[in-house]
C-alpha cells in the first residue's frame, strides 16, 4: 500500500512536472515575443527621434539663413538710411545756412534802411528847421505889411470920417470868406471826380449786362424754334417748303446767336469782374438812378441847369428814404418778372436754442441772403417782447445789397428762467417786412417705445413666450419709470 501510494504521489508530481515544463516553455516563448514586440517599437521609436533630430536640424538651419538673410537686409537698410539721412541732413544744413545767410543780408538790409531812415529824418528835421525859420521870418514880415496896411486903412478911414472898427472887422471877415470859398472848390472838384467815375462803371456795367441779356434771349429764340420745328414736323408733317423756310429761319438765328456767344462768354467774365467794383455805390440809389452828361462838367463852377438837376436828385433821395423809414413799399419788376415771395432767406431758417441750461450764454450766426431780382436793402426792426428780456442781437445794416448777396447777424441767448419760449426777429426790407422765426426749448424727456403692438401670434395652450419691449429716452432731460 505505502509503495502504491508513493508510486500515485509520483505519478501526480510528473504530471505536475510536466505541466511546469510547459508553463516555463510558454512564458519564455511569452518573453522572447515581448522582448521582440519591444525591440520593434525601440527601433520605430528610435527611427522616429532620428527623423525628428532631422527635421529639427533642417528647421534650425532654415531659421539660421532666415535670420542671417534678415540681418544681411537689415544691415542694408541701415546703409541706404544712414546714406539717406546724410543726404538729408546736408541739404537741410545748406537749407539752414542759406536761410541765415538771407536772414543776415535781411537784417543788413534792414540796418542800412533804418540808418537811411535816421540820416533822411535828421536831413528832414534840418530842413524843416529851416522851413520853419523862414516860414517864421515870412509870417513876420505878412503880419507886418498887415499892420501896416492896417494903418494905413485906418488913417485913410479916419480921413474919411468913417468906423474904423467896423471897416476892419468887414475886411477880415470878407478875407475868411474868400479861404473858405476856395476850400470848398476844391471839396467840389474831388467829388466830382468820384462822382464821374462812378457813374462811368455803372454805364459801363449795364452796357455790358444788356449785350449778355440779349445774347441769352437770341438763345432761347433758337432752342424754341428748333422745339417749334420738332413739334411741327412731328404732328402735321409739313411740306418741303415750309420746312425750309423754317429750317433758314433757324439756321439764321443760329448764326446770330454764334456770332453772339463768344462775346457773351468773353464777357462773362469781364462782368463777374466788374460787379466787385461797383458793388461800392452810396447808401441810397437815387443818385445813380438818372443820367447826366458827363463831358459838360468842367472844373469851375457848377451851371445853374447842373444846380437843378443836382437838387432834383437830393430830393428824389430824400423821398425814397422817407418811404423806406415810413414803410411804404414798391413792387420789383426786373426784366419783366415781379419778384413774389420772400426776399430775404435765412440759413438756419429757424433759429433754436436747444436744451438749454439756465444761466449760461448761447450764440449762433445767422446768415441772411437777399433772393430778390435787384438790390434791396434790410434793417433790423426788433424782437417779439416776450423775448427781450433773455435775447441780444448784434446786426450790422450792410447798406445795399446785391442779388444773391448775403450778411451775418449774431443772436444771443442768455436764460434766466427754465421755460420754453418762442418768437420772432422782425426786419425791414425795400419790398417789405419779413421775420425769422425764434424757438427756445428747455430740457425735457420724451419717452417712446420701440413697438406699437405686441404680436405673440398663434401659440399652443400651456406654452410660455416672452418679449423684449425697449424704452427709449431721447430727450435731454433724465427721469424714473415703473
Amino acid at each position: 500500500l505505502e509503495m502504491w501510494q508513493i508510486e500515485t504521489e509520483q505519478g501526480k508530481y510528473e504530471i505536475l512536472c510536466e505541466q511546469l515544463k510547459k508553463d516555463e516553455e510558454e512564458l519564455e516563448m511569452q518573453y522572447r515575443e515581448r522582448a521582440k514586440v519591444r525591440i520593434w517599437k525601440e527601433k520605430i521609436a528610435a527611427l522616429q527621434a532620428e527623423e525628428n533630430q532631422r527635421s529639427r536640424e533642417k528647421k534650425e538651419e532654415e531659421a539660421q539663413k532666415e535670420y542671417e538673410e534678415k540681418h544681411k537686409k537689415m544691415l542694408e537698410d541701415a546703409k541706404r538710411n544712414h546714406t539717406k539721412a546724410v543726404c538729408f541732413l546736408r541739404k537741410s544744413m545748406a537749407r539752414i545756412h542759406d536761410k541765415n545767410a538771407k536772414e543776415e543780408a535781411k537784417a543788413q538790409e534792414h540796418m542800412e534802411r533804418r540808418i537811411q531812415a535816421v540820416l533822411s529824418l535828421k536831413t528832414s528835421i534840418t530842413s524843416n528847421r529851416e522851413k520853419l525859420q523862414t516860414l517864421q521870418v515870412r509870417n513876420k514880415a505878412m503880419a507886418f505889411e498887415a499892420k501896416k496896411q492896417e494903418t494905413k486903412m485906418r488913417e485913410a478911414i479916419l480921413a474919411e470920417g468913417g468906423n474904423v472898427a467896423r471897416e476892419i472887422f468887414l475886411h477880415k471877415r470878407l478875407q475868411e470868406h474868400e479861404k473858405e470859398k476856395q476850400a470848398s472848390r476844391k471839396r467840389q472838384k474831388s467829388r466830382k471826380m468820384e462822382i464821374v467815375s462812378q457813374i462811368l462803371r455803372e454805364k459801363a456795367s449795364i452796357h455790358k449786362r444788356k449785350r449778355s441779356q440779349s445774347c441769352t434771349k437770341a438763345i432761347k429764340g433758337v432752342i424754341f424754334n428748333h422745339i417749334f420745328i420738332i413739334y411741327v414736323s412731328q404732328k402735321f408733317r409739313c411740306s418741303p417748303a415750309a420746312c425750309s423756310s423754317a429750317g433758314e429761319r433757324t439756321a439764321s438765328v443760329g448764326e446770330i446767336s454764334e456770332k453772339k456767344t463768344p462775346d457773351a462768354l468773353c464777357e462773362s467774365g469781364e462782368d463777374e469782374k466788374e460787379r466787385d467794383e461797383t458793388l461800392v455805390e452810396p447808401e441810397f440809389p437815387g443818385l445813380w438812378s438818372q443820367e447826366c452828361d458827363l463831358h459838360k462838367m468842367t472844373k469851375g463852377e457848377m451851371d445853374p441847369k447842373q444846380l437843378a438837376t443836382r437838387v432834383q436828385k437830393k430830393d428824389i433821395i430824400e423821398k425814397k428814404m422817407e418811404e423806406f423809414q415810413t414803410g411804404i413799399f414798391h413792387k420789383q419788376i426786373v426784366s419783366g418778372r415781379e419778384c413774389r415771395g420772400r426776399t430775404f432767406y435765412s440759413k438756419p431758417s429757424c433759429i433754436h436754442f436747444k436744451d438749454f441750461d439756465v444761466g449760461q450764454i448761447y450764440k449762433k450766426k445767422i446768415v441772411l441772403i437777399n433772393a430778390s431780382y435787384s438790390v434791396n436793402f434790410c434793417r433790423l426792426v426788433g424782437i417779439s417782447e416776450q423775448l427781450k428780456d433773455f435775447i441780444s442781437i448784434h446786426f450790422d445794416p450792410p447798406g445795399k445789397m446785391s442779388s444773391g448777396m448775403s450778411c451775418e447777424m449774431v443772436v444771443t441767448f442768455k436764460p434766466m428762467l427754465n421755460e420754453t419760449l418762442e418768437g420772432e426777429v422782425m426786419f425791414m426790407a425795400q419790398t417789405g417786412s419779413f421775420s425769422v422765426p425764434l424757438k427756445c426749448t428747455a430740457k425735457r424727456c420724451i419717452l417712446a417705445l420701440d413697438k406699437e403692438l405686441i404680436d405673440f401670434g398663434s401659440r399652443v395652450v400651456g406654452e410660455t413666450i416672452s418679449r423684449t419691449i425697449s424704452l427709449t429716452n431721447s430727450g435731454a432731460l433724465g427721469t424714473r419709470f415703473k
